[in-house]
């Protein structure tokens, strides 16, 4: 179904090629996966199927991309439309129309389909992606999460033989995640729909994967094959899979299921052994001092009761994880920490003051948001020149944020144009910008969204270096697995209510949902590391 034949891609300006030596055939009706570390290609890779690449990002394509037969260098994007739906990492920055119901439709009008088989495809895919309670919301007023699922839908309903996803799931809840994945895989199953995706979260879809293409990173030819046999030695892995090779296991699991099965005499090993658990307190055993109180708080979005007397306290040397299902209020009680949102009933409170009646340059002293959109945060014209803005803001040494960046993610150019960053990079930037100020409070809105599994680590290292200076962080998160190796406390939303708050491993090992893939295996262990220390 889709052929690359030696291509390579490279960009105006660029020291070497993002791409080179693709040759394989990806075939009809399997789910192919996409791994590699980040900046890799792998969005190149995915932009040539559709024709994105070169005809929209520019660059030099070399060799050849056929899909169904048409050559990718001679039909542009439009000529490929009714036979490859595409999602990227920003799925806003796919919609054309307000509401999600017209979104849906608005593929099919532009292929001129009859208005009764338009209906019909609608509905479906309203049903298929659980949206129909949504159908009339203005895409404006949506979640992170519910955008993604609007704009999965929205290639749905043109019926393409060839679907091409850019981390379709990052934005999404745990439960919200395996129905998307369970639609591609009824799709390829039994419309034999070809699906080739990437996704970091590998946890989440390896095991639906008929065949994995590994782009290493590291110059060598990507390579086409066995999902087990691949992840043995790709650079980025599930944590089962470094269970598995942690314990030894052969063949390596690539779910949960599998591990159990292997897991008896582990388990055995580990029958009179407890996980080490993070500390939370000062040095003098009391819990840490309360930086950001809220209490009681009711905040109201248009129509819609975002959050209903929620009480919630920050406290320093404390990583605090927010979970919850898409449009729970998750990203509105963050708004509402740094005066985003004018409480209906309640108060907020960050270090004595209230966020909404407070100068912004005064709270961001106090306080810093890093959201879901990166790009919010993201002004000047090359790195370099954002890393210099965010020293001057700061009142930081020069060259601060700079070395943020080159900790959190090397390799990212001084004369790179933000926009010409991938999700992930965009992201760690505008992380870098906040943690300059080093505000006593920091607020990360769906943080790992776009990193690989080194980039992660590289996260919870710096954020356990801030708790351990005294900071209290709240990260609003889907990634259960970060949750369960950073975070001391979670906090559950649901329905803008919370309704769990504890120690983590007493949350998450109460939720099914919630659960990381070791705990399902080893509970009450969390972590690959903690099952490594234990053993060691």
């Amino acid at each position: 179904m889709i052929t690359f034949d030696q291509v390579g891609v490279r960009y105006a300006d660029a020291d070497r090629p993002v791409l080179r030596g693709v040759d394989l055939t990806v075939p009809e009706g399997e789910l192919c996966l996409l791994v590699g570390p980040s900046g890799s290609g792998k969005s190149t890779l995915l932009g040539t199927v559709g024709g994105l690449v070169p005809h929209f990002t520019g660059g030099t394509l070399s060799g050849r991309v056929t899909v169904d037969g048409r050559d990718t260098r001679t039909h542009r994007p439009r000529e490929l439309a009714d036979l490859v739906g595409t999602v990227g990492q920003d799925p806003a920055a796919h919609f054309v129309t307000d509401t999600v119901e017209d979104e849906l439709a608005y593929g099919m009008e532009s292929l001129g389909l009859a208005p009764a088989v338009m209906r019909r495809r609608v509905e479906e895919t309203l049903d298929l992606l659980g949206l129909a309670e949504l159908r009339g919301r203005a895409l404006s007023s949506l979640s992170g999460g519910q955008r993604q699922r609007v704009a999965i839908g929205s290639v749905l309903t043109v019926h393409p033989k060839v679907l091409v996803l850019d981390e379709p799931t990052s934005a999404l809840d745990p439960g919200a995640a395996e129905e998307v994945l369970a639609v591609l895989q009824r799709l390829v199953h039994d419309l034999g729909t070809t699906v080739l995706m990437s996704e970091h979260r590998l946890e989440r879809v390896v095991q639906y994967a008929d065949r994995v293409l590994l782009l290493p990173g590291d110059g060598t030819p990507p390579e086409l094959g066995d999902p087990a046999a691949l992840m043995a030695r790709s650079p980025v892995r599930p944590p089962v899979v470094e269970l598995g090779l942690l314990a030894g296991w052969s063949p390596l699991p690539l779910t949960v299921r599998d591990a159990r099965r292997a897991a008896g005499p582990l388990r055995e090993r580990l029958a009179d052994r407890t996980p080490r658990r993070p500390a939370s307190t000062s040095l003098d055993g009391t819990p840490g001092e309360v930086l950001a109180e809220v209490s009681r708080l009711a905040v109201t979005r248009g129509p819609v009761a975002a959050l209903r007397g929620v009480d919630l306290r920050l406290r320093a040397g404390e990583v605090t994880a927010l979970m919850g299902r898409n449009g729970a209020g998750k990203s509105t009680l963050l708004g509402s920490l740094v005066g985003l949102h004018r409480p209906a009933a309640g108060s907020v409170r960050v270090g004595g003051l209230v966020p909404h009646r407070t100068r912004p340059k005064e709270l961001i002293r106090r306080i810093g948001l890093v959201p879901q959109d990166p790009r919010d945060l993201l002004y000047g014209e090359t790195v370099a020149a954002e890393c210099a803005a965010a020293d001057r803001d700061a009142g930081a040494a020069p060259g601060s944020c700079r070395a943020l960046v080159a900790r959190l993610l090397p390799g990212v150019g001084d004369e790179v144009h933000p926009r010409d960053l991938s999700e992930g990079q965009r992201l760690v930037l505008a992380l870098a910008v906040v943690l300059t100020a080093a505000p006593p409070v920091i607020l990360l809105d769906e943080p790992t969204r776009g990193l690989d599994y080194a980039a992660k680590a590289r996260l919870v290292e710096v954020v356990r270096a801030l708790a351990a200076d005294g900071h209290a962080i709240l990260l609003a998160t889907h990634d259960v697995e970060l949750a369960a190796e950073l975070a001391h406390r979670t906090a559950v939303l649901a329905d803008g209510e919370i309704v769990a708050d504890g120690p983590t491993p007493e949350t998450v090992l109460a939720s099914p949902t919630f659960a990381p893939q070791v705990a399902k295996v080893l509970a009450p262990f969390l972590t690959v590391p903690q099952v490594a220390e234990a053993l060691s």
